[in-house]
């Protein structure tokens, strides 16, 4: 165990023009354990950002998820992991057994056979956007126009969503996400509106199932129907945004990088490569704990930082170049452990999807305006773009 004591540090919330990820993860690397940092609200957490030690963090069983344990990090108030009395149902916040529970009921709806049959709809949800986008003229915002729609309209399919509720349920989701054109208020009134839709939708279900995620998920009666509402809500908000950010970064850096187009391999590089979801596993040790030498006692808050172990020169070489050729896939832009995302075999194949069309359609496509210009998400949690204007 280590006698040093920690480097303390500012606490890694981006900054206007810099470069994400920080290039501070490397030096905090290079340090003998763990460094510390304090919260916006003055409390003490560990940093971790070795992609050896962020593994271990994630699969240890002394070191919890669950907000309701003391010390559990809390990065701000839109930024926060909602405890079961605040959405039951938000699984993510659980640990083994009660978070099994959640996840073994959903584990059959995103298999890769189950998101295979899924093909046809996505691709006609692509074709849709970019038919919209050339009707509109020559030029379009790819965060608006196309990378926030389409996970939206894939969520609204997969939960049975009637074709004539999906643009509510797509203008409500884009609200709850436009955190920089959308306020406070607006965004609780769309979380609002969604969870009483979703709830009106479960009871339908209830009555009338059918092929879709809801009835089967009621049909297994593992899940109460109240806390499926807090599971669907949280299906919509991870998936849709985690997966609009990879969907703009990726085209983004493939107008970059025009000779990876048509390379489906550049969707797992690109999920390594910008690793969106960088503070989203937030964790506190419920018993005393050592990583990397590292004593970390109970009720210390841990925040494993997911685009530093992506980004760790002893895990990938050459890791800040963007490399869709590179053999080293063990990234963690998902998670790892039993958090990992049950749905990235579904992002994976929007992703594919997604460039592939767009560039088959639109050849000529290019940014409207230098990338330095362009205004990257420095205050939300994840990664991302705000707007990509585009011509043709």
């Amino acid at each position: 165990m280590t006698n040093a004591d920690p480097m303390v540090v500012d606490f890694p919330l981006r900054k206007p023009g810099e470069a994400f990820p920080p290039p501070r993860y490397e030096e905090y690397r290079q340090r003998e354990g763990l460094v510390v940092s304090y919260l916006p609200s003055g409390n003490r957490v560990w940093l971790v950002t070795r992609h050896e030690d962020v593994r271990k963090v994630l699969t240890n069983t002394r070191i919890s998820s669950n907000p309701e344990h003391k010390g559990f990090p809390n990065i701000g108030e839109t930024m926060g992991v909602p405890k079961q009395d605040q959405i039951p149902g938000w699984f993510v916040g659980l640990d083994s057994p009660e978070h099994d529970r959640f996840r073994k009921a959903l584990i059959p709806e995103f298999t890769v056979r189950r998101v295979r049959a899924m093909r046809p709809a996505i691709e006609r949800t692509v074709e849709e956007r970019i038919d919209a986008m050339l009707a509109a003229g020559d030029s379009a915002d790819i965060v608006a126009d196309f990378a926030l729609p389409i996970p939206s309209l894939v969520i609204s399919t997969l939960l049975g969503v009637p074709p004539v509720d999906r643009d509510f349920f797509e203008s409500r989701t884009r609200t709850l996400v436009a955190i920089r054109s959308s306020t406070d208020q607006q965004r609780d009134t769309a979380t609002k509106e969604l969870l009483r839709y979703i709830n009106r939708l479960v009871a339908l279900k209830e009555k009338w199932p059918g092929d879709d995620l809801i009835s089967r998920l009621l049909a297994t009666g593992t899940i109460a129907p109240h806390e499926l509402s807090g599971v669907l809500l949280l299906l919509l908000i991870a998936g849709h945004e985690t997966t609009a950010n990879n969907i703009a970064l990726g085209v983004m850096t493939l107008l970059e990088n025009p000779q990876w187009i048509g390379d489906d391999r550049v969707v797992e590089e690109t999920l390594r490569f910008h690793s969106v979801a960088d503070l989203v596993s937030l964790r506190v040790a419920v018993e005393d704990v050592e990583i990397s030498g590292q004593l970390i006692k109970a009720g210390e808050g841990i925040v494993p930082l997911v685009a530093a172990a992506n980004h760790d020169t002893s895990a990938f070489e050459c890791p800040h170049q963007f490399d869709p050729g590179r053999t080293d896939r063990h990234h963690v832009a998902f998670g790892y452990g039993v958090h990992q995302c049950l749905g990235q075999n579904l992002v994976r194949l929007e992703m594919e999807i997604a460039y592939r069309k767009l560039f088959e359609r639109i050849p000529g496509i290019k940014l409207a305006v230098p990338v330095e210009d362009l205004a990257f998400k420095h205050d939300v949690v994840l990664f991302g773009l705000h707007e990509m204007p585009v011509r043709w």
